[in-house]
């Protein structure tokens, strides 16, 4: 299950829920097809202010910032460069099509993996089978 975090800061982010969990969507769903749209896992996670800092003093305005995890295997796979590009390229122009093309430049995203021996769904370890 895909499962994409974005953390913007609270007062940034109250009323472009819709649009956001759509385009992050989408984003997954233009690099890996239109069978992982039922799979995609969007959180929305509202920093409040004073609690999102850079250089340790609080910032009065950050552009969101985008997680994404998916298997490790993805890694291993011989277009896992042109996979890597598409995926950052795909979730910064998501965020840009919600908040605006001034936080472009500024958008971070990070691409996770995870193995599949340490996670779990519903209380069981999700097992070996071939990534997509």
């Amino acid at each position: 299950m895909p499962h994409v975090t974005l953390y913007a800061l609270e007062e940034d982010l109250t009323g472009r829920e819709p649009g956001l969990i759509r385009e992050l969507t989408d984003a997954v769903v233009s690099v890996y097809g239109e069978w992982a749209r039922a799979s995609v896992d969007v959180r929305l996670i509202g920093i409040p202010a004073g609690r999102w800092s850079r250089g340790g003093v609080a910032v009065a305005a950050a552009a969101p910032s985008v997680t994404f995890g998916m298997r490790e295997e993805v890694f291993a796979r011989p277009d896992a460069p042109q996979v890597v590009a598409r995926l950052v390229s795909a979730f910064t122009d998501a965020v840009t099509a919600v908040f605006g093309p001034a936080c472009r430049d500024e958008v971070l995203v990070e691409l996770v993996g995870q193995p599949t021996s340490r996670s779990g769904l519903g209380g069981t370890v999700i097992s070996d089978t071939p990534a997509r």
